[in-house]
């Protein structure tokens, strides 16, 4: 199995190579030359199997250059025991017999980033180690708000590679803020960025490919990857959780093996759900992506138009992962669904950079539109939701698994698809309380609160507990104060690399 890029100008390369160099040379992010695929007798007898086992058996068959000891390496330490605050890893809480919900919060930063951010880190230093690699990786990363601190936890102290995130100064939580600024490491930076999320990946992603400051960074012994989900090896552990939630429900005798279901996924940068496509694609039995959107809706546009527009106006939401108008991992998908046409892919991305948008082909679109359906919600929308699933089920979703709620009512109310169905929940509603707590307790209990006078608010009125790693977040130091301009971002990394 070797990995080629999306643009179709880069020589094959092994999964190893892929992860350690995260972007390809040629600005396409790297796919599978060739399909994998599990069919229902494999299912069958990893019905019972842990959430672990699992994981080895996905990931090796994509990582065929790892050896099967080096896979279960990867996966213990990212999975083992004392790893995350549930022994399923990512559980599957049913609210009735047709609508499921995958936790995917239980990591020590409390968001569904680290489900794959707790196992990039050996994937990478063992890519490192079978490539040869002499230089020290140097991992950047562009936030929105969860990636950052999920991919600082992941990284810090890891011999042999630095990391620096960026992250848009006020585009994100307090929560997130202080998990982030406050994180301790020998080899971790946090650096502000004056604008967007946008504007933080477009600045990194031009460091990437700019050949003369990679060249200088050489000469000084170190090489850049990324951990932002244009790696394939940040990518592929999030195919692992939706086998492992089918698995769970035929296990629970929820589902049928072979029974097909829909998935829901809030996305902003489209890789937690198109996780979701690499696993239908491998066979695993989904009828529909449904993708749900914030304000920001450029992808519930792209899906229903086949228009990719980001020349629109940037909102700040209650949903903030989700604040995203260029969705990197679209391109993924676009290559899978032209067989491979990376003349095409290389067009549409030139069209993007050059104008802000493109349009793909009728056949494409009709592609798109017979797997994925997509909507989106207000804020207004999003707090009613959260509020009408505590009240009718008891349970506290966050901002951004509210959105994916109420966009499956809408997908249910326009379809009339009763088929069953798992809402992924991408962050515990402790992490983006403000919002969660105006929406249970009312607006008139978080006026002039702190975020973490809320926390225990939350916690007393729901008697839900508060997360190990949002707990103390207002008592502990601040360790980086480092702000840049939107277009400094490569003047910030070459400081911190001459500095340190």
């Amino acid at each position: 199995m070797h990995y080629i890029s999306t643009r179709g100008q880069t020589e094959p390369v092994v999964s190893a190579q892929a992860i350690k160099q995260g972007i390809a040379p040629d600005g396409g992010l790297f796919v599978p030359e060739r399909k994998v695929s599990v069919d229902l007798n494999q299912l069958h007898k990893m019905v019972g199997a842990g959430y672990a086992e699992v994981a080895e058996q996905i990931l090796s068959l994509y990582l065929v250059d790892y050896t099967p000891e080096e896979v279960a390496q990867c996966v213990q330490g990212a999975y083992g025991e004392g790893k995350f605050d549930h022994r399923d890893i990512a559980p599957v809480y049913s609210l009735n017999e047709n609508l499921h919900v995958l936790e995917l919060w239980h990591g020590p930063t409390c968001a569904f980033k680290d489900m794959a951010l707790q196992i990039l880190p050996h994937l990478l230093t063992k890519a490192a180690q079978k490539t040869g690699e002499k230089d020290e990786i140097v991992i950047l990363v562009a936030t929105s708000g969860d990636t950052g601190k999920a991919a600082l936890e992941g990284f810090k102290d890891v011999p042999g590679t630095k990391i620096i995130v960026f992250f848009p100064q006020e585009g994100v939580s307090q929560v997130q803020r202080l998990q982030m600024i406050t994180q301790a490491g020998n080899n971790v930076w946090v650096v502000a960025v004056q604008g967007n999320f946008d504007d933080a990946q477009s600045g990194v992603k031009q460091v990437f490919g700019d050949l003369e400051f990679n060249q200088r960074l050489a000469q000084r012994h170190y090489k850049l990857s990324s951990a932002n989900s244009i790696n394939w090896g940040r990518l592929v552990p999030q195919v692992v959780y939706y086998f492992s939630s089918y698995l769970k429900l035929v296990e629970k005798k929820q589902l049928a093996m072979g029974e097909p279901v829909n998935f829901v996924v809030p996305t902003g940068n489209f890789g937690n759900i198109l996780a979701g496509y690499y696993a239908r694609q491998m066979g695993l039995p989904v009828k529909r992506l449904i993708c749900a959107a914030n304000a920001n809706n450029v992808l519930t546009h792209f899906i229903g138009t086949g228009i990719y527009d980001r020349n629109r106006e940037f909102l700040k939401t209650i949903s903030p992962s989700m604040d995203i108008l260029i969705s990197s991992n679209l391109e993924r998908l676009l290559f899978e669904l032209t067989d491979g046409d990376g003349a095409q892919v290389r067009k549409w991305m030139g069209q993007l950079k050059d104008t802000g948008k493109y349009q793909v082909d009728d056949i494409t679109k009709q592609r798109v539109q017979d797997i994925f359906w997509s909507a989106h919600a207000s804020d207004r929308d999003t707090l009613e939701t959260i509020a009408e699933v505590w009240h009718r089920h008891n349970y506290l979703v966050d901002t951004h698994t509210a959105v994916a709620f109420r966009v499956y009512n809408d997908y249910k109310e326009q379809t009339g698809d009763t088929t069953k169905t798992v809402i992924a929940s991408t962050a515990s509603p402790f992490k983006f309380n403000t919002s969660v707590a105006e929406a249970v307790l009312g607006k008139e209990k978080v006026i002039d609160k702190s975020e973490f006078a809320l926390l225990d608010a939350l916690s007393k009125h729901t008697g839900w507990q508060i997360p190990a790693g949002l707990r103390n977040l207002d008592q502990k130091e601040i360790l980086h104060k480092k702000i840049t301009a939107k277009d400094g971002i490569g003047t910030a990394v070459a400081d911190i690399l001459e500095a340190d």
